[in-house]
Formats: C-alpha cells, sequence, structure tokens
C-alpha cells in the first residue's frame, strides 16, 4: 500500500478506524488475529545436532576422521600412535566447535534487531489513551509520540509539531530528518525522504506526533530488513573453498598412491599385511593432519594483531577473506568522514567569504556570536571525548567558537536570552531574543531560501552567488539576520518578529573526511582494491566528498537510490565498475550492490553502521560494522568490528588479512612439499624392488615433529614488505596460483632425490668399515634425511628473499622450534630405548655428516633459485 501517498481520511477508511477515537477494543482484537503480533518473526533455527551432522559432512572432516580410524588401527596393530589419535580428533571436535559458535553468533542479529522494538507506546483505543505493549498494536490504531520515544511500528503522520526523528539506523542519514505531516511524498521517494511517514525502530528526537500505524512486524521497513537477514545467507570465504578443494585433491591423491603402493609392493614379494600397513600409512601422509590446527592458528594469531590496530574479529575466516578483499564497499558519514558537521566557509555582509581557519575580524566575530547565542547545542569536553548535546549542526556552531577561543556560556552571560521561538519545519527558521547593552538583540538563523530579509537588488545577487558557491561544494548553508529593539516586543508571534531583518551572512558546513582517509583510499588503489561509497546521503553531498578523496575519478559516475531501482540486476551486474558512488540508497539496493560486485568475481568488503546495513553486511563476504556509531544489529550480523570508526583501520585489516593468508600459503608449500614426496619416495623404492624406505610410524613421526612443531611457528612470521604493493588473489584463483604449485612439486622433487640417494647408500654401498650397508641403515638414513630437509626446508618457505638476507632469527620462535625438532630426530637415533621402538639404528660419522649435507641440499637448491629470480628481476627493471 502507499500509505504516503493517501490522503489522510482514506487511510482511515481504509484501516477501519477513527480520527479521534483510533480503533475500537474489538476491532484491534481482530486486527490482532489477522496480522499477528506487532514483532519480528524469526527464521527456522538448526539444531545443534543438526549443526554437527552438517560439519562431520564436510570432506575435510570426514578425511580427518578416516585417518584417526587409520592411525587407530595402526596403534591396536603395532602399539604406536595414540596420540596421533588424540591430535586429529582434537581437530575435529575443535574444528566443529569454531564452526557452531559462528553460526550462533550469526544468529544473534535478529534477536538484536528484536531489541530495538520499542516496548510500550501510549495509543488511542476507544477514544482513551492508555500505554500498551508495543507488540500488540495492529494497522490502524491511532499513536502519540514526544521526544525521546523510540517509534513502535510504520506510522503516517496525522498532526506533528516541529518533529525531528533520527533514522540513521534505517537509512543512515546521520542528521535528524525533519517530518511534516502535510509533506507531499512519492512512492519513488527514498525512505530518508519520505517526510510524512514514521518508521518502526526509529527515536524522535524533537517535537511531537500523532500518527496512525498502518504496517506493523514483518511488513515494517524494519520487518523487511529482518526477512533481508533472514534470507541471506553467508557464503565460503575464498579460504574455505580451496581447502576444500585441496582435500577433495589429497584425498583422490591419498587413495590412488595407496592402492598402487600396496599392489606394487605384493608383486614384489612383500607381506599383505606389512603391505597393507605401510600403504594404509603412506595415504594419512598424503593428507597432512596438521594443516586445519595450523590454519586456526595462524588466523588466531592474525585475530590478536588486528585487535591491536582497532578491528575485533567476531568470525575466524574473515581474517583470510579481508586480505583479499577487492572491492571494499564503505559508508560515508563517520567511516569516510569525522562525523562532525564542521563550518568551513563563513561569509558576513561587507567582507569576502574566507575559510574558518583564517583569522577573523570584527565583523566575523559578530556573526560567529550571534550564530552561537541563537543556538540550544552544548559541547562538554570531559578527558580529550567530545560530548555533543543537541543538534548536530548548532553543534558545529559552538565547535568554531571554542576553537575561536570563547565559550557559549560568556555570550549568554553577556547577552542572555529572554525569549525563543523554536525551530519550525515549516518555517525552517529559529528566532531568540537576547537583552543587550542598549535593549534587546533578535537573531533569527535557518535556511537562506526563508530568512525574511528586504535584500537590496545588489546585496541579494552577491549573497545568491555566494550561497549557490557554498551549495556546489556539498556545504549546508545556514544563514543569519538581526533586529534590534529599545525594548522588549509586545508580539512575540513569528509573523512579528520573522519581518524586515537585516542580513548579518551565512556559514557553509559539512561532515569532513577523516584527514587519514585520502591516503587509506590511495592506499587500497595501490593495493588493487576499488574504494566505492554506499551512503544514505544526498548524491552532491556524496560525490564532493567522494572527489576530494579520492573514491570518484575522472570516467567515475554517481547513482541514486532512485535511479537503482529503475535497473535490473543484470543491468546493474554489466555496469557496477562504472559507479563510484550510490547515494540515497535503501536495504535492498546495498545487496544488489554487493551481490553485482561478488557477480564480477570480486571478494566484497561491506562497511556499515546502522541497521539499514544488516543485511549487506551478512551478504557481503567481509562485513565491518562500527564499533563507535555501529548498532548491536549491524555489529551481530558483522564478520569484524571496526572499533575506532575509520576506513583507514580497514585497509590497515587488508594488510594483516594478506599476511595471515600468505602464512596459509607458505604453511601449505612446507607441508605439501613434504608429504608429496613421501608418497614418491615410497612409490619408486617399492616400486625399483628396494624395498620400502620408512615405515609407518616412522611417516606419522614426521608429520608431527618434523613438520607439525615447526609449521606452527608459520603463523608469526612478519607481513613481506610488498604486501600492499600487489593485487589481491582472484576468488576463483586455486590454493596453487602463482606458482606455488610448481614450488610444491620442485621441492618434492628434490626431497625425493636427496631421501633415495641416502637410503641407496645405506642400504647398498659399504661405507664405513664399523656399519655395513644393510636395509636398517637404508631406512635410518632415509627417515633423517626426509625428517631433517622437512626441517630445513621451512627456512626455504619464510620469503622470498635469500634467508640470510632476512636472518634466521627473524623469527626466533620458528628458528628455536625448528633447531628442536632436528634434536629430536637425532635423540631419536642415538638413544637405542627409542631408536628400536622406532626401528632405528645406529649410525657412523660418515653417516651422519652425508644424511646432514643431503638435508641441507634442498635449502642451498633454493637459495640459488632465489639468486637467479632476483638477479633476472633485477635485470628486467633495469631495461625497462
Amino acid at each position: 500500500m502507499k500509505w504516503m501517498e493517501k490522503e489522510i481520511q482514506d487511510i482511515f477508511t481504509a484501516l477501519n478506524s477513527n480520527e479521534s477515537k483510533g480503533l475500537t477494543t474489538g476491532a484491534a482484537t481482530r486486527k490482532k488475529i489477522e496480522h499477528g503480533a506487532n514483532k519480528f518473526e524469526e527464521g527456522q533455527k538448526e539444531t545443534l545436532l543438526a549443526k554437527i551432522g552438517h560439519h562431520l559432512l564436510e570432506i575435510t572432516t570426514i578425511i580427518l576422521l578416516v585417518a584417526a580410524a587409520i592411525s587407530l588401527y595402526l596403534a591396536v596393530t603395532t602399539g604406536y600412535g595414540y596420540p596421533k589419535v588424540i591430535v586429529i580428533l582434537a581437530i575435529v571436535v575443535l574444528n566443529m566447535v569454531l564452526g557452531i559458535y559462528q553460526e550462533n553468533n550469526a544468529e544473534r542479529a535478529l534477536e538484536a534487531l528484536q531489541n530495538m522494538n520499542a516496548h510500550m507506546t501510549l495509543v488511542i483505543r476507544d477514544g482513551v489513551k492508555q500505554e500498551i505493549d508495543a507488540t500488540q498494536l495492529v494497522p490502524g490504531d491511532l499513536i502519540e509520540l514526544g521526544a525521546g520515544d523510540m517509534i513502535p511500528a510504520d506510522a503516517r503522520i496525522i498532526e506533528s509539531s516541529s518533529l525531528q526523528v533520527e533514522e540513521s539506523a534505517l537509512t543512515g542519514e546521520s542528521l535528524p530528518v525533519e517530518k511534516d505531516a502535510n509533506a507531499i511524498v512519492t512512492e519513488a521517494s527514498p525512505l530518508g525522504d519520505r517526510f510524512n511517514m514514521l518508521f518502526s525502530g526509529c527515536l524522535v528526537t524533537g517535537g511531537r506526533a500523532r500518527a496512525i500505524v498502518v504496517e506493523t512486524g514483518m511488513q515494517t521497513e524494519m520487518g523487511k530488513i529482518a526477512s533481508l537477514i533472514n534470507a541471506t545467507k553467508k557464503t565460503e570465504t575464498p579460504l574455505q573453498k580451496r581447502l576444500k578443494e585441496l582435500a577433495k585433491r589429497l584425498s583422490i591423491v591419498a587413495l590412488v598412491a595407496g592402492v598402487l603402493v600396496f599392489g606394487i609392493g605384493l608383486w614384489h614379494g612383500e607381506t599383505m599385511i606389512e603391505m597393507l600397513m605401510i600403504a594404509v600409512s603412506l595415504a594419512v601422509a598424503a593428507v597432512p593432519e596438521t594443516l586445519p590446527v595450523i590454519v586456526t592458528i595462524t588466523l588466531a594469531y592474525g585475530v590478536q594483531n588486528m585487535v591491536k590496530k582497532n578491528t575485533i574479529i567476531r568470525r575466524i575466516p574473515a581474517v583470510e577473506t579481508i586480505g583479499n578483499t577487492s572491492v571494499i564497499c564503505s559508508d560515508k558519514t563517520g567511516t569516510l568522514t569525522q562525523n562532525k558537521m564542521r563550518i568551513q566557509q563563513i561569509w558576513s555582509v561587507g567582507v569576502t567569504p574566507k575559510k574558518v581557519e583564517e583569522t577573523f575580524i570584527a565583523q566575523e566575530d559578530a556573526l560567529l556570536e550571534m550564530l552561537s547565542l541563537s543556538n540550544n547545542a552544548t559541547i562538554e569536553v570531559t578527558e580529550g571525548v567530545e560530548n555533543i548535546i543537541g543538534d548536530p549542526t548548532e553543534s558545529s556552531i559552538i565547535r568554531l567558537l571554542g576553537e575561536k577561543g570563547l565559550t557559549k556560556k560568556e555570550l549568554e552571560q553577556k547577552s542572555p536570552r529572554v525569549f525563543e521561538l523554536p525551530f519550525d519545519s515549516e518555517r525552517k527558521l529559529m528566532t531568540t531574543i537576547h537583552e543587550v547593552e542598549d535593549g534587546f538583540l533578535a537573531i533569527t538563523k535557518g535556511a537562506f531560501d526563508r530568512i525574511p530579509v528586504s535584500f537590496s537588488e545588489e546585496l541579494l545577487e552577491q549573497a545568491r552567488e555566494i550561497h549557490d558557491r557554498f551549495a556546489e561544494k556539498a556545504l549546508r548553508v545556514i544563514a543569519v539576520a538581526y533586529k534590534r529593539y529599545t525594548e522588549m516586543p509586545v508580539d512575540l508571534t513569528a509573523e512579528a518578529l520573522e519581518h524586515d531583518l537585516t542580513f548579518a551572512g551565512m556559514v557553509g558546513m559539512i561532515d569532513p573526511p577523516r584527514p587519514e582517509s585520502k591516503r587509506a583510499v590511495l592506499e587500497a588503489k595501490k593495493a588493487g582494491i576499488k574504494t566505492v561509497m554506499i551512503t544514505g546521503d544526498h548524491i552532491v553531498t556524496a560525490s564532493a566528498i567522494a572527489r576530494e578523496i579520492g573514491i570518484l575519478e575522472e570516467g567515475d559516475k554517481s547513482i541514486t537510490g532512485v535511479e537503482l531501482a529503475e535497473m535490473s540486476q543484470e543491468e546493474l551486474e554489466r555496469t557496477v565498475r562504472e559507479y563510484a558512488v550510490y547515494a540515497r540508497v535503501s536495504p535492498e539496493d546495498k545487496i544488489r550492490i554487493v551481490q553485482a560486485w561478488q557477480k564480477n568475481g570480486e571478494v566484497v568488503t561491506m562497511t556499515g553502521d546502522g541497521v539499514n546495513d544488516a543485511p549487506a553486511l551478512k551478504a557481503a563476504d567481509v562485513g565491518a560494522a562500527m564499533g563507535i556509531t555501529g548498532t548491536d544489529v549491524s555489529k551481530n550480523a558483522a564478520d569484524m568490528v571496526i572499533t575506532d570508526d575509520n576506513f583507514a583501520t580497514i585497509v590497515d585489516a587488508v594488510s594483516e588479512g594478506r599476511t595471515a593468508y600468505e602464512n596459509i600459503r607458505k604453511t601449505i608449500y612446507f607441508l605439501l612439499s613434504t608429504n608429496f614426496s613421501q608418497i614418491f619416495i615410497m612409490f619408486i623404492a617399492i616400486t625399483l624392488g628396494w624395498g620400502a624406505p620408512v615405515v609407518a610410524v616412522q611417516l606419522l613421526l614426521i608429520n608431527v615433529v618434523a613438520d607439525g612443531i615447526p609449521g606452527f611457528c608459520l603463523s608469526r612470521e612478519k607481513a613481506d614488505a610488498n604486501v600492499m604493493d600487489r593485487p589481491p588473489m582472484k576468488k576463483n584463483s586455486g590454493i596453487f596460483a602463482n606458482g606455488l604449485g610448481a614450488k610444491v612439486a620442485t621441492q618434492a622433487v628434490v626431497f625425493t632425490v636427496v631421501t633415495l640417494v641416502g637410503f641407496y647408500v645405506g642400504r647398498f654401498v659399504d661405507i664405513n668399515a664399523t656399519i655395513g650397508a644393510s636395509a636398517d641403515v637404508g631406512m635410518t638414513m632415509a627417515f633423517v634425511i626426509l625428517a631433517w630437509s622437512s626441517v630445513s626446508h621451512i627456512f626455504n618457505v619464510r620469503s622470498d628473499e635469500s634467508i640470510f638476507k632476512i636472518g634466521f632469527l627473524s623469527n626466533k620462535p620458528l628458528f628455536f622450534s625448528a633447531m628442536l625438532s632436528m634434536v629430536i630426530i637425532l635423540l631419536m637415533v642415538l638413544i637405542p630405548p627409542v631408536a628400536n621402538m622406532f626401528y632405528l639404528v645406529p649410525l657412523s660419522l660418515t653417516h651422519w655428516l652425508l644424511a646432514f649435507g643431503l638435508s641441507v641440499f634442498p635449502l642451498i637448491f633454493v637459495e640459488i633459485q632465489k639468486a637467479v629470480k632476483n638477479r633476472k628481476q633485477k635485470g628486467d627493471e633495469k631495461y625497462a
């Protein structure tokens, strides 16, 4: 129903209500049955058992559970490996708990929205005013509201007086909206321009109103947002998709490798039980069981780092996703701007307009003093924090007054106010009378086109020119006029006081950009990230701010919500890259914009603080709510909270996210190089008839000691210097993109070669008179070389720079954990009881030296690769 367009009497007729008495009790009861309670419906929640089942059916969990079952079988069969079973099951439980916790957080968004509804409201039924629970309201109810009241349902205003409503939670507009029962509104008008309507969940900040309820519950504008939150599903993060794809590939590799090795071993005459154990352990070795835990630790470490940079992560996967962000859809007010109206220009009649930073002369001081006297705002500063009481526009005047070294209290003592004619949305003026030395001074301020001044033709032309100049800069203009009286006026009506005034001048104000916003937008652009502005503000203001900070560039366009509504989703997806500013948009528009970017293959981070932002925050790859101005609804729908409401903090979070993602890729490089080499080593050795180079328990030991212990410390690797100088990973790129797959394959081949050389020497070559060649010596050599080379490999993966350049000790936890792993491997061979337990035998000094030399060869090999690559890059730069 187009309630904003209908005549008042038609609305009462349509809703079977009475303009003075409201609904009868009986009619209200019947309508309650028809429409239901005035509250938001909750979407069907998944039970705990269903959530557990959902997580158990994920392929990564299935692989881990199979690995646990196989490890348990091996433990029962051999007597070793029970800790391995416990670790794997702990991983499954940890991943499940984290996943369910994140899902529960998402469900809280609707609960917070429910809390924004008014609890009690004043209603007229049967001609009697009564206070009832807001959930009992029905369409047709007559309600009365005053300053401080929360609006309980969507309603059409019948009558109002100086009514102002704060609708920022719904529309994103930071300034209170002036409401008027007689305003002419069309269906095409955005929510923020529907001046004859009241919306559920918004706050009356001034004046009073009587209104008729037209929509309740899920049919209200706030209810529609609740429906959007229910309908919007969080998609998998790029990392989750990549790890899932990796798990699928590794499960295939594990199955094929196990079957092949089992068959080849039997063909060479090995026993079935031995080959079954080897094949099963090899299949387990192909899947890096410690990877999910290391990924979780890496992301958790990123969470800690982000807290230090004013970002609270609510859902752990967001750490990595923010690093892959390619588009940031940012709110304007308070995020890109300071959320403080500030006067930027001042013009006093007879003087050239100037910026407020310049020194004022007497006329400008007088103009500022008049603005401050005819003002109801105050600013209290407690420990450096501003506490603003009053309208933001008036507060900007008091803020400038303080910057000029004066206080409102001093002015009021000198010129006390004796009368006030309050601001009226119809007059758009405010008048106050002050007692001064020579009588009384009446000051009127308000909209320039409403100031009742008898302009000379020359002054009018000059004033219009300056007003238009201010407006072109998206400045909000407040004009001032005055009249002096020798005695206190008798007629205090607006008609008498606001007549034949002397024009004093005008000021232009705006919520200016944060000083760091321009730098942050430029840094984002340098990192390959597109920034767009989505705001509830007017297009002129939004475009001016966007142009100033570098969002709106040559060739970019701005678009309003009305224009967007006329565009199909297909057309928006096709043209979305053309627009940098979206103004006066609805909650549905925001979701459309986010989805259009996502359809274009972009990873989208959406910022917001209002209830109207919640659905888009949930739909985006990363939802970033504001910590200071943000509502509970927006925070609960978001993946992260920016505690200082600053756009620059989001860019810092991108840097941290990229670091975390790079460390995960380094972990994958580190673990899979070893895991794939284990497959190659077993396959080649058994195919050649050399026997198994390592047994099941040794493979599991290498995965835990050589890979697991130092691998955990990769999470603390610092960011590369150029982490923000390269574009983000493409959404559809695989985990092995940008050469990672080639690196893993190359290093796996190197591991395979050095391990097989060591195994062959120990197995078939007598290099020591005391300890001759044997299968046990070969197996011990293979075990030591595979473990030690894996440990040395961790220094390869740390950076594309040489380890000798960045320093072995630049990550001390990693260095000492690597040394610990090497010592543990050494002691396992040197201590007889332990060696016997793991089928290891003593080695001669010659064997140890050969093992050490072969183990550090992968490190030397990669260092040579890095040197050649860096030299080539420098050569290319020289001739570029």
